[in-house]
């Protein structure tokens, strides 16, 4: 097996692939152009792209040319893959802001100088496709009876809502995605997540039909969590590569906090540090886990959002939990002191500052133990928050055992 295959096997980037000694030959034998689809159906990427991603920069360090394609087109109607509903449409303003910060992110992992990589929106050959044509000589590809077999449509065939004829479109387009990228960039390896191996060997079969080029698919494992919670979800939702929908923090005290089954698997996906490094990091057992897991959420909030604000992070964290000085990248906002001269409930204080969604949820924090004031638990409802509170300036908040919040007094 070949230098490219092997490592990204070895770091997890295999499910499965179209022919796996045909894929090997073509990693191993000059550069080869490929291609992930990303479609701006939100203001950032989130952290279920990085698995894609960081496959393109390896395929990247070996020789390869990624092509980064943004779903400018296809988002205009949505990917009916894995979804229970049909997605909401999206205006064309809103899909042009998304394709501007997804090309940014992206960035930050792909060389694009020099054309070692190229990204391209699909809207520049799909918004143009005349119906008829396109029905014409693309759709007559394509049987009905096929597709239904998908697990992708059966899914939706059997639930209430159905599926619409728009989504049921979109197959066509991903494969016309493939078949497009075939003719003007030589492209011959799609890759992506195993729920669109579907989609990936129809672009496939539609490239041999109309050019008679033979091309290859690679998927990779749906990431999941060893605790069984969803991957990249948290308390505040999904978590995204954008600092201002998820904090650095936030981001950085994702990666700290995973369970320990978890850290060589991360290590190896999201990091690029090397593989030996991966493993013995991921067998250490019992408090030196906990190194483990700074490394990772320090490498990985490095690459999304650089070496500075990843150390402050990890100085805010350190100050959260062992006391550390450096409480600068700890969620810190600001309170007027005159706000607190007549005293503000606990639970008006906690849900003011974002640590409760509800003041039924802070009720529930303060009842149940969870709530802490300058290291000091409080379980009282009535508890009120004044300036006998303000130590140094602020005044430092716990929610839970692992979410802070510093107040800084004004």
């Amino acid at each position: 097996m070949g230098q490219a295959l092997d490592k990204l096997k070895s770091r997890g980037f295999f499910k499965q692939c179209s022919d796996e000694e045909q894929l090997d030959k073509m990693l191993s034998s000059g550069q080869i152009s490929l291609y992930c689809g990303f479609d701006p159906t939100a203001e950032s990427l989130h952290v279920g792209h990085l698995v894609p991603i960081m496959a393109m920069a390896h395929l990247q360090q070996a020789g390869h040319k990624p092509i980064a394609v943004v779903g400018g087109g296809t988002s205009r109607i949505g990917d009916p893959t894995d979804k229970s509903e049909t997605r909401k449409m999206l205006t064309p303003e809103q899909i042009t802001i998304n394709t501007e910060a997804f090309k940014k992110q992206i960035a930050r992992f792909i060389d694009f100088s020099d054309d070692k990589a190229i990204m391209v929106d699909n809207a520049d050959w799909l918004m143009g496709l005349g119906y008829i044509e396109f029905l014409r000589d693309i759709g007559r590809h394509f049987s009905v009876n096929r597709m239904l077999t998908f697990e992708t449509f059966k899914a939706r065939l059997e639930r209430e809502q159905g599926l619409s004829f728009i989504e049921f479109n979109y197959q066509l387009l991903q494969s016309y995605d493939f078949l497009e990228l075939f003719r003007k960039y030589g492209c011959t390896l799609q890759i992506g997540g195993d729920d669109q191996w579907a989609n990936m060997i129809s672009g496939m079969d539609l490239i041999r039909r109309v050019e008679r080029g033979e091309t290859a698919v690679l998927t990779f494992p749906l990431v999941t969590r060893s605790d069984g919670k969803k991957m990249g979800k948290t308390e505040k939702g999904a978590l995204f590569l954008d600092s201002r929908m998820t904090s650095v923090y936030d981001f950085f005290q994702y990666w700290r906090n995973v369970p320990d089954g978890d850290v060589e698997k991360f290590l190896l996906l999201y990091t690029f540090l090397p593989i030996e490094e991966c493993k013995r990091l991921g067998s250490l057992q019992d408090q030196e886990i906990n190194q483990a897991k700074e490394i990772l959420a320090f490498e990985l909030t490095k690459l999304i959002h650089g070496e500075e604000e990843a150390k402050k992070a990890l100085d805010g964290a350190k100050a959260a939990f062992a006391g550390g000085a450096n409480k600068d990248g700890m969620p810190t906002g600001e309170l007027a002191a005159s706000e607190l001269e007549s005293g503000i409930n606990i639970m008006d204080f906690f849900s003011q500052f974002g640590l409760c969604t509800s003041k039924s949820e802070a009720r529930r924090l303060v009842q149940q133990n969870g709530a802490a004031v300058n290291g000091d638990k409080i379980n009282d409802v009535d508890a009120v928050i004044n300036s006998s509170h303000i130590v140094d300036g602020e005044i430092l908040l716990k929610a839970g055992k692992k979410r802070f919040f510093r107040v800084v007094i004004k």
